[in-house]
């Protein structure tokens, strides 16, 4: 009775498959020439880490600030958008139309101010 290995079971082209897989799986050296390093905050590095992580806060709270605005404009225009189309379907004017526009804005304006207070006690 003959043995054979289980890799002389599959045929020659499924071999040849396998030979890249089992390269791939063989530990490499790690390269960090091209990693990215890492970006100081808007404020600056800081003179220790607690401020570093206060400062990286800061970073973040002003992004959070900036997709609520962005968030609120899109709100506006949709609304602007679903108006415009009640005055072609008959349901709604031009002077809600603008008044729906002029709330928005302020809404926005008023937005935007409470956000820049609010991130300024940071």
């Amino acid at each position: 009775m003959k043995t054979h290995s289980i890799v002389h079971r599959f045929p020659i082209h499924t071999r040849a498959l396998l030979i890249p897989l089992a390269l791939a799986t063989l530990p490499r050296p790690a390269i960090a020439q091209g990693l990215p390093t890492l970006e100081d905050p808007s404020r600056g590095q800081g003179t220790g880490i607690m401020q570093t992580l206060q400062n990286y806060g800061y970073d973040i709270v002003l992004l959070v600030a900036l997709l609520v605005v962005s968030s609120m404009f899109i709100g506006v225009c949709y609304h602007a958008y679903t108006r415009y189309a009640e005055i072609h379907n008959g349901r709604a004017t031009w002077g809600q139309f603008g008044l729906s526009v002029a709330v928005g804005a302020i809404l926005l304006v008023v937005g935007i101010w409470l956000l820049t207070r609010a991130t300024g006690v940071l």
